[in-house]
């Protein structure tokens, strides 16, 4: 009976433990504000809304992660790595937050809470200049190349075609050139915007197979920052910065 108390008391305090650690590793509010550094996962090959030039950080979420920041009273820290490790490293409290041009979808929310949405996006076909693939109807049969841990990747493998994942846009979109894949599906603005780096070799099809919108992932439970990230979003749009920033980069603001 001794060993069987000592055995309970033993699995109550690893439980216990184990509950300590994760609650330690959420980044709150508090600890983000003491710290004074926002930290933000992405995947700086997503223009126009990450990438880097000439080293710097620079896009769409680059700008609205630093607005949120400052509304929050901190500093940004920007750390780029894989775009399918975020949810992950925003899961374990690794970093504060993933901004990346990430769909809100079902999937992900059983990981990461999100944030009210900024932007409504769709995926979109890109193909050769002389493809010819006009719509959804002409993948049947081809080979679609698609970024890892995407929507554009799911989306694909729910409708039966036969894929290829690459880690960033522009490397499936080098593959499509090279004519190793028969066309690329990835969100719409990407999409327009690795068309115009290979202007004349590919295009980009008008008919968007999805409706989705993006949001800013954190720590599920994590309901002090979530509230904060909110709230700043709320003060960028009502002020006119969200507009400003959607002007910038040339993409058209809904409100």
């Amino acid at each position: 009976m001794k060993i069987k108390k000592i055995a309970l008391i033993m699995s109550i305090l690893t439980l216990f433990a184990l509950f300590a650690s994760s609650c330690g590793n959420t980044p709150t509010l508090d600890t983000i504000k003491n710290r004074g550094k926002l930290v933000m996962a992405t995947n700086a090959a997503f223009p126009p809304f990450e990438q880097l030039e000439s080293g710097k950080f620079v896009g769409f979420d680059v700008d609205l992660a630093n607005e949120i920041a400052k509304y929050i009273g901190v500093e940004l820290e920007i750390v780029d790595i894989d775009f399918d490790s975020i949810v992950g490293s925003i899961d374990s409290g690794k970093y504060d937050v993933g901004i990346a041009g990430m769909t809100a979808d079902e999937d992900k929310k059983k990981n990461v809470d999100f944030s009210d949405d900024y932007y409504k996006a769709s995926q979109n076909i890109i193909v050769t200049s002389d493809s010819a693939i006009a719509d959804v109807s002409g993948l049947t049969g081809k080979t679609v190349a698609c970024q890892e841990g995407t929507t554009g990747e799911k989306y694909c493998q729910e409708n039966g075609y036969t894929i290829q994942s690459y880690k960033s846009g522009s490397e499936a979109v080098i593959a499509l050139i090279a004519g190793k894949v028969d066309a690329v599906v990835i969100d719409n603005l990407p999409a327009l915007a690795l068309a115009e780096e290979n202007s004349g070799k590919v295009k980009v099809l008008t008919e968007p197979l999805t409706e989705e919108t993006y949001a800013i992932a954190v720590k599920k439970g994590n309901s002090t920052l979530l509230k904060a990230i909110n709230d700043a979003l709320a003060s960028i749009k009502a002020s006119g910065r969200l507009a400003e920033i959607y002007a910038q980069y040339n993409i058209d603001y809904e409100g």
